[in-house]
């Protein structure tokens, strides 16, 4: 058996995979495969119609906002959000807590100005800042509320009067959110809703046209918002494999059930990091998420012998990024607590062997 602890793409249930894998080879009764139907079919509409409804159940998602299903990763979303948000000659404030928060506000200095409130760079991200000011001059506030490559997660959404942009790429759905809190939400699909292709967007209809720019009309999320996500051909394998992930999250309970579940596999590892001597967690304790566990071992001479081990076991992706070293352990939705007892096993089979 194997154990993805890979950061993405996604581990997704065994019954998704089940059900993809028969559409691809015949739709819905259609007599045609999933990555060959017409997106304007009425049979793939209704697929639309369903995933955009299924966010708005399982997410609670209030009236006057508008779900959107776009391409090009949260990457592209760096930069839409300031050309839709960022009146020229305007400002941006963002909260830098790792490479994707970097990333994202260099694209803002491409369109106006941008003002790092605060960062934990100085350690190298190991922590979520605390206690800075937001510019109530500021067009918006953008933050990253999970950083899959440091294991930090922010778990509070800071106050301020002015709109709030999350990116929630890797805690989307894993944890209960209130919405209303946000002006616009982005998510690559790729760690807890879907397969990558697809991005979520989730913004408040009052956006629209806010930066006053004259844009090429497929970087205005009104036009997209206008044409049901259908502006140009969408990712329609992504999103109908994101559907029938969504109707499994529905099926276990919601959000609600998978974040106790979530909270679980998260305390059991971290236990296990914090226990074992050989290991020591890289992310500040009250600032570890529970979707990317990042992990290193007391003396670096053993981590080679560590992932052959792992491997050996079944155990895949858990290198760590270059930027941490040691280990990361992704444990996304679908990820089971069999997966988390095995590695944890593994964790103390090598303690055992190195007593």
């Amino acid at each position: 058996m194997k154990h993805n602890f890979g950061a993405g793409p996604c581990i997704l249930p065994k019954e998704v995979f089940e059900e993809a894998s028969q559409a691809v080879l015949d739709f819905n009764g259609t007599g045609l495969s999933i990555l060959e139907v017409s997106h304007r079919s009425k049979e793939f509409e209704a697929v639309v119609v369903e995933t955009e409804r299924l966010v708005r159940e399982l997410l609670n998602v209030p009236q006057g906002y508008c779900i959107l299903f776009l391409q090009g990763g949260a990457s592209q979303q760096f930069a839409m959000v300031p050309m839709n948000l960022l009146p020229e000659g305007g400002k941006a404030a963002y909260l830098d807590t790792g490479v994707w928060a970097s990333k994202a506000a260099k694209e803002v200095k491409k369109l106006g100005q941008v003002e790092i409130v605060a960062s934990s760079s100085d350690k190298n991200y190991t922590y979520i800042p605390k206690d800075y000011s937001i510019p109530t001059d500021a067009a918006y506030f953008h933050f990253t509320s999970n950083n899959t490559i440091y294991g930090t997660e922010v778990f509070q959404t800071p106050a301020t009067n002015i709109p709030v942009v999350v990116d929630m790429s890797s805690d989307i759905l894993s944890r209960k959110i209130d919405v209303s809190e946000f002006d616009l939400i982005y998510a690559g699909a790729q760690k807890n809703m879907g397969p990558a292709g697809v991005t979520l967007v989730i913004l408040k209809d009052e956006l629209f046209g806010k930066s006053g720019r004259n844009l090429p009309t497929i970087f205005e999320y009104e036009a997209h918002a206008k044409a049901g996500s259908m502006y140009n051909t969408p990712p329609v394998f992504s999103i109908y494999v994101s559907m029938l992930n969504l109707r499994w999250l529905k099926a276990k309970g919601g959000v609600e059930v998978i974040e106790q579940e979530n909270i679980i596999k998260a305390r059991m590892l971290y236990d296990e990091i914090d226990r074992n001597p050989f290991f020591k967690g890289t992310a500040n304790t009250e600032d570890r998420s529970r979707m990317n566990v990042t992990f290193v071992m007391e003396n670096p001479e053993f981590e080679a012998e560590f992932l052959e081990l792992a491997k050996e076991r079944g155990l895949i992706g858990l290198k760590g990024h270059r930027s941490v070293g040691g280990f990361r352990a992704s444990i996304y939705n679908a990820l089971t607590i069999t997966s988390i007892n095995a590695l944890v096993d593994t964790m103390r089979e090598f303690e055992e062997k190195h007593k």
